[in-house]
């Protein structure tokens, strides 16, 4: 039995052993309000604009945690088996979290946001039949749509406060609205024939297709996937050919894979720079404006367009 089997079967094995010793019920919160669990940042900051007082939020994942290696703790198994109610992305994004998850439904609403957007949106992946690209947030619109199915869970969870539930997602979504006009807006500014995305991973695909920019990545897009020599070799001769100028890093992605491309690119005298940080699978620190999910696409613009133009 590898590592990996063992610790899924580890994890599967506490999660019922804290079921069946009472763990499930509901921690005692602030005002005992809602507490909701979500696995990303992105998701805690949509249910946080939508709740506002109503409920804590709590994200299990924090600023520079990749979801697709993301591995439970017991902490986080007891603030799940505590939650009135968990939300998280699904389409395999928390790979590792699958089967807790899972098995958590059973007893308690468990929201996988991305299973309630109509297929027709979702990225298919190349050679994955059936399989769907789960970076959903990188199209604002799309994300506006999925905090409104956050919004609609939430009305009939908590049908007492369905009104205040509908204006603030309303309120939220006329943000995001602006948001996607302007990120759409800023992207074209930039030459079309500047307009290229090489990143560590496979993440920003929605956002490419959506604000019209050719997007490149190392790795699949999952980081589980592993990054060969001939991966790297094909980036770099398209990097050259393309006269590309600068590359990015990711907040939540280790730099060994960019720091391979640049210096394959260097070894054929192509000098490119890194252009900067981008976040991808995480917000930035809590406090900060990339620690919410409209500051976060706007510092990525921002970075985008300061190193490609």
């Amino acid at each position: 039995m590898n590592r990996k089997n063992t610790f899924h079967k580890v994890a599967a094995l506490i999660f019922l052993l804290m079921a069946l010793l009472g763990c499930t019920s509901k921690e005692s919160t602030k005002d005992n309000k809602l507490l909701i669990v979500t696995t990303t940042g992105m998701i805690r900051d949509a249910v946080q604009n939508i709740v506002g007082e109503q409920a804590e939020v709590i994200a299990l994942m924090g600023p520079g945690v990749d979801p697709h290696l993301y591995k439970a703790t017991q902490g986080d198994l007891k603030k799940l088996t505590s939650a009135d109610l968990v939300f998280y992305n699904g389409l395999h994004l928390e790979g590792k979290l699958g089967e807790v998850l899972e098995k958590l439904a059973r007893t308690k609403p468990v929201v996988a946001v991305a299973d309630h957007l109509p297929d027709s949106l979702l990225r298919k992946v190349e050679g994955f039949q059936g399989a769907y690209d789960p970076h959903i947030w990188f199209d604002v619109s799309l994300w506006s749509r999925a905090v409104g199915v956050m919004g609609d869970y939430l009305k009939q969870f908590d049908t007492e406060h369905a009104d205040l539930y509908t204006a603030s997602t309303n309120r939220y979504r006329q943000r995001l609205d602006s948001l996607h006009a302007q990120v759409h807006e800023q992207i074209q500014r930039l030459p079309e024939e500047q307009r290229v995305l090489i990143t560590a991973h496979d993440a920003f695909g929605y956002f490419g297709d959506a604000y019209g920019i050719d997007v490149r990545g190392l790795q699949g897009i999952s980081t589980v996937a592993e990054f060969g020599l001939r991966d790297v070799t094909n980036l770099v001769d398209f990097i050259i050919a393309r006269k590309i100028k600068a590359i990015f890093v990711e907040t939540s992605v280790s730099e060994k894979s960019i720091n391979a491309v640049v210096e394959g690119c260097r070894t054929k005298n192509w000098h490119v720079q890194i252009g900067g940080s981008l976040y991808s699978d995480a917000l930035g620190e809590e406090g900060t404006p990339e620690g919410t999910y409209i500051g976060m696409v706007n510092s990525n613009v921002k970075t985008i367009i300061e190193s490609l133009h």
